[in-house]
């Protein structure tokens, strides 16, 4: 039995930022979870849990060249224009 895959969603980040949301990701990650070992109370944790999360979701949209608030809001960089009005989807 063949399973099938969802389509790839299509790539709405620049290469630069694509880098860019990954460096400053591992960046978010990192730091909050060095925070998180010295945090002394609930609202330094909270803070620190969003910061990873934040670090998480910069490093996956950058991992996958997609950011889902982009494709919502219908927002598609300038330098990635050109390379998708030659294409018939």
């Amino acid at each position: 039995m063949a399973t099938t895959h969802a389509p790839s969603p299509k790539i709405n980040i620049t290469a630069t930022e694509r880098v860019a949301r990954v460096v400053v990701g591992v960046a978010g990650i990192v730091g909050g979870g060095l925070l998180l070992a010295g945090a002394n109370s609930t609202l330094a944790v909270v803070l620190e849990v969003l910061l990873v999360l934040a670090g998480l979701d910069l490093l996956v949209t950058g991992a996958r060249g997609h950011c889902p608030l982009y494709a919502k809001l219908g927002y598609v960089p300038a330098s990635l224009t050109h390379r998708t009005q030659g294409r018939s989807s």
